[in-house]
């Protein structure tokens, strides 16, 4: 390597006007430089799209300054918690979540549709003005699309033929990128950027993924297969930890570089808005934005003064209402510092170059709700329904345990509206248990239709239900989102009564009951079919 000296003279006679030049300005004119430095990144993909280089600009914009409220729907039913965060706090959030994974046990052909209606969603979203986010639990490639596969435990020595190019297990790998870009192809075509947020917690080793010394090859590989191999120029890379506690390793051992992230994302449960947990972040990103990538508990007034760099949050699922209260998610929406869907569609639009509109939607703008697609079916002939002699309650008796063979007297007793619950690690409620509980739901339950039911469980660990007397479903044994079966005729607008039995040993908990039948389309069982006993 060859140095060339500048002379003294020379250098003093060029360097010494912009020193006496910087002289001028006030002396906080340093923090003015870091914001320069931060406005001139640039997405990690060179090619990114048009729309993508303007988002990311909007995320730096906004960085130190306020926070887009999010919310995740999952595979589903892509719009349901959105669209419940707009009915309590007249505002929908600015960016909307959305799931790429199949955890049910889908066939390939309703995990296609599937993806379809998240596609078409997502479309429509962006069009409001709203941003669109993508999570991927992916199954391990070449197993059912379920939710233990997700978390199926692999060694060090298995998952190295995934990363490892010939192998059998690498083409299946390969083969699942390629058909989930078959999604985000739509959305590119349709000039939508998203913040793809894959393969997150891996320095937790609750995913197949997780806490692999060579993580940042899979990483890797999925980048080159999507931005070289797909031209998936309108993705925005999220890299996206848990928060480093007791059951995870620290960030700087997982990430992948800063030339395969765009944004820096910490999930956060429990409260957990530690400053370190923030500052460790920001340390790591230097300039990049940051974000919280999944939160139960939404985060406070005082978090988000105290954590100013957090460009978005997002509720995950379920956990906004269960996690949450009306006031909270009001509070959350209406902060200072919180930006709804209209406040990020104004921010957009001063980012827009000339020549890049996007064609928008009749309604753009418009507070409604996103309809589902009309289902149309020809039931049977109904039954008259019977008069009942008494007045009855929505919902289900709920008995919970501090044990996990619900044993002695309950430590709490409540009324649950229907029974769709995603625990994770967190406590039911303070005065139950995080592991090792149980719960008792009783109740009845009244069918539409004169047909025979399917009843589906999905549970992390054990669970049983009887109905009309019955045992339909028997699991009892610790499993990790398990889906199981039971049918039984029943009769419309009959109440039969409802048991289920379910116990948590240790992690994540959840528990989760849906119905279907020849004209009920399959959903958790709603709350205006359950009944008090």
């Amino acid at each position: 390597m060859r140095f060339n000296f500048i002379p003294l003279y020379r250098l003093i006679r060029h360097v010494l006007p912009v020193v006496m030049l910087f002289s001028l300005f006030p002396v906080g004119f340093g923090g003015f430089l870091s914001v320069v430095n931060a406005a001139s990144l640039q997405p990690v993909n060179s090619d990114a799209s048009t729309q993508a280089r303007e988002l990311y600009n909007y995320l730096l914009s906004i960085s130190g300054k306020k926070t887009v409220t999010g919310q995740h729907d999952y595979l589903e039913s892509p719009d349901e918690l959105s669209n419940k965060v707009q009915k309590i706090s007249q505002a929908y959030v600015g960016l909307h979540g959305f799931e790429m994974g199949a955890i049910s046990g889908q066939s390939d052909t309703i995990e296609a549709a599937q993806r379809k209606n998240v596609v078409d969603s997502a479309i429509h979203w962006s069009r409001s003005g709203g941003i669109v986010a993508m999570t991927f639990h992916e199954a391990l490639p070449g197993r059912p699309l379920t939710w233990a596969n997700v978390q199926a435990k692999v060694s060090q020595a298995e998952f190295n033929k995934y990363v490892t190019p010939g192998t059998a297990q690498y083409n299946l790998l390969i083969a699942d990128l390629d058909k989930v870009a078959v999604s985000l192809k739509q959305l590119r075509d349709a000039g939508v950027p998203v913040l793809w947020r894959p393969y997150h917690e891996m320095n937790g080793d609750w995913f197949w993924w997780g806490n692999k010394n060579n993580f940042n090859q899979l990483w890797n590989i999925m980048y080159d297969r999507f931005v070289n191999t797909h031209q998936l120029n309108n993705l925005l890379w999220v890299w996206s930890p848990n928060a480093p506690n007791s059951y995870t390793v620290p960030y700087t051992p997982k990430y992948p570089g800063d030339d395969k992230v765009d944004i820096l994302a910490v999930d956060i449960y429990n409260n957990d808005f530690k400053q370190s947990h923030y500052e460790g972040l920001l340390g790591l990103a230097r300039n990049k934005p940051i974000a919280i990538g999944e939160h139960g508990e939404m985060p406070s007034s005082e978090v988000l003064q105290a954590q100013p760099k957090w460009v978005y949050s997002m509720t995950w699922g379920n956990m906004l209402t269960e996690n949450n209260t009306t006031n909270q998610i009001q509070d959350y929406m209406k902060d200072p510092r919180s930006l709804t869907r209209d406040d990020v569609k104004n921010g957009l639009a001063a980012m827009q170059l000339p020549g890049t509109d996007i064609p928008t939607l009749p309604d753009e703008g418009q507070s409604e709700p996103i309809p589902a697609p009309p289902v149309v079916v020809v039931p049977p002939a109904p039954t008259p329904p019977s008069v009942p002699d008494v007045v009855y309650v929505n919902g289900l008796r709920g008995e919970y345990f501090n044990n996990m063979n619900l044993s002695g007297s309950p430590v709490l007793i409540r009324t649950d509206s229907k029974l769709d619950y995603n625990w994770r690690a967190v406590a039911a409620d303070p005065k139950v248990n995080a592991d090792q509980f149980s719960v008792r739901w009783t109740g009845k339950v009244k069918p539409q239709y004169s047909e025979t039911y399917t009843f589906t469980t999905i549970s992390d660990d054990g669970i049983r239900v009887w109905v009309d007397g019955k045992l339909v479903i028997d699991s009892w044994f610790k499993q990790s989102w398990t889906e199981r079966k039971g049918s039984i005729a029943l009769e419309a607008g009959k109440m039969v009564n409802l048991k289920v039995e379910y116990y948590d040993e240790k992690g994540d908990a959840m528990a989760r009951l849906m119905w279907e039948s020849q004209h009920e389309a399959k959903a958790v069982v709603p709350g205006n079919a359950l009944f008090l006993p």
